[in-house]
């Protein structure tokens, strides 16, 4: 299995040496500008990735969620214009534990871009190391000549789910599973025989992945072993659901991503809902 992680001092070196085209994917849910938090400071070299438009096609309700993943035309076109080059390392990051990049890093890897990485604690532990951030809206990156092709991680489809499979974890905050809030999608609730797995609780205080012993002793707990069979996982919008996909491979566990997630799920009303905090 790929390495998922770099160290800030990792990064540094790396960047003194063989640099790998480094992303900046500044987002949250709702009114959020990435694009001035990436201006206001950001790592030197780094392109600023909007998550909206070039990480997902637009919304599709009932046909593919909120953030479908983009046509891998488009996702190509946007990894040459971040100077993305065959056989180049990437390195994504954000300043919220990594729950925006992992969708960068998900994505190119289902692309088959094979070394993705996500920079461990993102911006705010790049700056804990007393390293230096740059302001503005950073040089026009040279045009890479990266070729992609869609399929190489495994996807779920709103009927593969329907299906039952062995484990359907549900990443969201443990609220929104039991259905007490939900601030954007058409239902409250979670997909019936999902367990709660919230993404926030595979980061420490400080937005660093727990080491690997933890992660697996996290998911040992919930029958999530190598092997395990069947793992799927879900979000709101496919989102915060590729870092628990990355959780899991720090514990060795491969999981599948189903990209609609509960904003396609639950804007169907012939699919059933279920709220409290069983399965």
């Amino acid at each position: 299995m790929a390495e998922v992680l770099i160290t800030p001092l990792e990064l540094a070196e790396m960047l003194l040496s063989t640099p790998p085209v480094l992303l900046d994917v500044r987002w949250q849910l709702g009114d959020f500008d990435g694009r001035g938090a990436y201006r206001d400071g950001h790592i030197p070299g780094a392109v600023y990735v909007d998550l909206d438009s070039e990480l997902a096609a637009p919304p599709s309700g009932p046909v593919g969620g909120r953030h479908p993943l983009p046509a891998i035309a488009d996702l190509q076109g946007a990894a040459r214009r971040w100077g993305i080059d065959d056989g180049v390392p990437v390195v994504v990051y954000d300043d919220s534990g990594n729950l925006a990049a992992a969708r960068a890093w998900w994505l190119l890897r289902w692309a088959g871009v094979a070394d993705v990485r996500l920079l461990d604690g993102g911006l705010a532990a790049w700056r804990a190391e007393g390293l230096r951030t740059t302001t503005g809206d950073g040089g026009r990156p040279r045009t890479g000549s990266v070729s992609l092709t869609a399929g190489h991680l495994p996807v779920a489809t709103i009927d593969d789910v329907a299906a039952e499979p062995e484990h359907l974890l549900d990443a969201r905050a443990a609220e929104r599973y039991r259905g007490d809030v939900e601030p954007v999608d058409p239902r409250a609730g979670h997909i019936p025989g999902a367990v709660s797995v919230p993404t926030a609780d595979n980061v420490d205080a400080s937005g660093r992945f727990h080491p690997a012993d933890d992660l697996r002793r996290r998911f040992d707990d919930l029958g999530l072993v190598p092997g395990a069979g069947d793992v799927v996982v879900y979000c709101g919008s496919g989102i915060n659901a590729a870092h628990q996909i990355a959780a899991l491979a720090i514990a060795g566990v491969e999981a599948t991503l189903f990209p609609g997630s509960f904003s396609q799920w639950s804007s169907d009303p012939a699919r059933p809902v279920v709220e409290g905090p069983q399965p």
